[in-house]
């Protein structure tokens, strides 16, 4: 699952038994060489779609990690792109990263809780990729609260979500030990690391956006497969804040 450069197994231990904030400053230095980072193959059909959409003027990353999403918005965005993140070692990363080409859109990268974003509505383009495990059903309207407060009238909050795996399928009960044993470790140790990818559903999702004041549209993203139905395997979501 890892390059060489990545985590030695002990390293993954100790991080995962840290908090969510610890545990991603300490695997910051390697994370871009292990699977945890959003691959091309999903960021590549996103840009596809938002330049469809866009030009935006100022775009925001939420959880932006170490910048896989940042790349998307400096391709969509003319004025300003801002990444956003709670673990001071994942932002170091990003703002060490490759240099940002003339003529990109100025960087910003800021410290600070996605559940009490500090800035009014600035942005025209919010995105986030993977980071939604870290949060619990029950913080998911506050958070979708939050993306709707620094949206300008028109702005758009889009991410990707999969399909979840058909039941029986070896994607199924992989997920679903994963979850069982990250319950099973909160249950049991302290500082809890939330990850529980299982309750992140596109139903709910949806309402939820939608609830908070979202019209919500969903777009196939093709290049990621098809299920056996012929359904997506993955969709972009775009929720849009009223004009």
């Amino acid at each position: 699952m890892f390059a060489p450069q990545g985590p030695t197994v002990r390293e993954l231990a100790v991080q995962a038994l840290s908090s969510v904030e610890r545990g991603y400053d300490l695997l910051a230095p390697n994370f871009d060489h292990t699977p945890f980072r959003t691959p091309e193959a999903v960021l590549t059909p996103v840009s596809r779609v938002l330049r469809r959409l866009g030009p935006f003027d100022s775009g925001l990353d939420l959880c932006c990690g170490t910048g896989a999403g940042m790349d998307v918005l400096r391709q969509v965005c003319r004025e300003r792109v801002t990444g956003i993140g709670l673990s001071a070692g994942m932002l170091a990363e990003g703002r060490a990263g490759e240099p940002v080409p003339a003529g990109a859109p100025r960087t910003e990268w800021v410290r600070a809780d996605a559940r009490a974003l500090p800035f009014g509505p600035v942005f025209d383009l919010a995105v986030s990729f993977g980071a939604f495990g870290h949060f619990l059903p029950r913080e998911r309207p506050g958070l979708f609260a939050q993306v709707h407060s620094v949206l300008r009238p028109g702005g758009r909050f889009v991410f990707p979500i999969g399909a979840p795996p058909r039941p029986g399928s070896r994607g199924y009960w992989t997920l679903l030990a994963f979850d069982a044993a990250m319950r099973i470790r909160n249950a049991l140790w302290r500082p809890s690391f939330v990850m529980y990818y299982r309750t992140f559903r596109l139903a709910d999702v949806r309402a939820e956006l939608m609830r908070t004041g979202f019209d919500v549209q969903l777009y196939a993203l093709p290049e990621l497969g098809r299920r056996p139905d012929g359904s997506p395997r993955c969709r972009l979501v775009v929720a849009s804040r009223a004009a």
